[in-house]
């Protein structure tokens, strides 16, 4: 399993299907599952930016994961998001259902993601929703890093401000250099 992490427009979707693609992994992507499988209320909910309960995002991964063959291929895009979602993961590799094979950070800047996001123009990609996403990738996601880092999974920082391509190789030399 390989895990993308960073803010939304950091580049983790691209890479993910360039990876999945590049590699012959499945792509899971919790943003396209929650955009694929929740009620419009729901929708409107991460619309405004809230992220959703880790109960209801670790069920829907957990029965999306259930669907692969294939599970030492799998490029994990947006999860985890939270510190009870690693926990939760961690938890799972413990008992041999997965295996972490690299983690990496895409790491854009603020300037960056922002154009990136508005460029974009899906409904939920707007300042307001977008510095709240900063703040809880901030407060939330950021420390999984330190926690993956803690129970000795290594975490590759990948600078995302550059273009899509040279992000693919950096990620690429990487797990053929590491594999």
């Amino acid at each position: 399993m390989i895990i993308l992490m960073g803010v939304a427009g950091s580049g983790k979707s691209l890479q993910g299907r360039l990876l999945a693609s590049s590699l012959g992994y499945s792509w899971v992507s919790t943003g396209e599952i929650f955009r694929n499988s929740l009620s419009d209320e729901r929708h409107k909910e991460l619309n405004s930016g809230k992220l959703l309960d880790d109960k209801e995002v670790i069920a829907l991964v957990e029965n999306t994961l259930k669907t692969i063959d294939d599970r030492k291929k799998i490029i994990l895009d947006g999860f985890p998001r939270t510190i009870v979602q690693a926990e939760w993961l961690i938890s799972q590799i413990h008992q041999k259902k997965f295996e972490i094979e690299k983690v990496f950070n895409l790491i854009a800047s603020h300037e960056v993601v922002k154009e990136r996001l508005l460029r974009r123009g899906r409904d939920d990609d707007n300042e307001e929703v977008i510095k709240e996403r900063f703040g809880e990738y901030d407060t939330k996601t950021m420390p999984i890093i330190k926690f993956f880092i803690r129970n000795n999974i290594k975490v590759h920082e990948i600078n995302s401000d550059q273009k899509p391509d040279l992000v693919h190789r950096e990620i690429m030399a990487i797990i053929k250099n590491i594999s």
